[in-house]
């Protein structure tokens, strides 16, 4: 995730230093590795977002036996594969 920020901050500058700059930016982030590291990123923030929802619920003194961790682990990594998927096929 901070390696995303520092990509994302990249991604601003080149935006901001004009069209040939954020062109060569994009067909950068275009190639495969390009793609791979973005959907990597995409990936590492609906895992976070939905890991921070389970300790929130965790703070409130629920959710610790194992049934429930269990399934609330299953739950994040369920939700962050499909909200990625989502994300990306809504951004084709």
């Amino acid at each position: 995730m901070s390696l995303g920020l520092v990509v994302l901050a990249a991604w601003l500058m080149q935006a901001a230093a004009g069209p040939e700059a954020y062109l060569l930016f994009t067909i950068g982030m275009s190639t495969f590795v390009g793609k791979l590291l973005l959907v990597g990123w995409s990936f590492a923030f609906f895992f976070h977002l939905a890991n921070g929802v389970r300790h929130l619920v965790w703070d409130t003194g629920r959710g610790f036996d194992k049934r429930h961790a269990d399934l609330s682990a299953w739950f994040v990594l369920i939700f962050a594969l499909t909200m990625t998927g989502t994300f990306w096929w809504a951004a084709l």
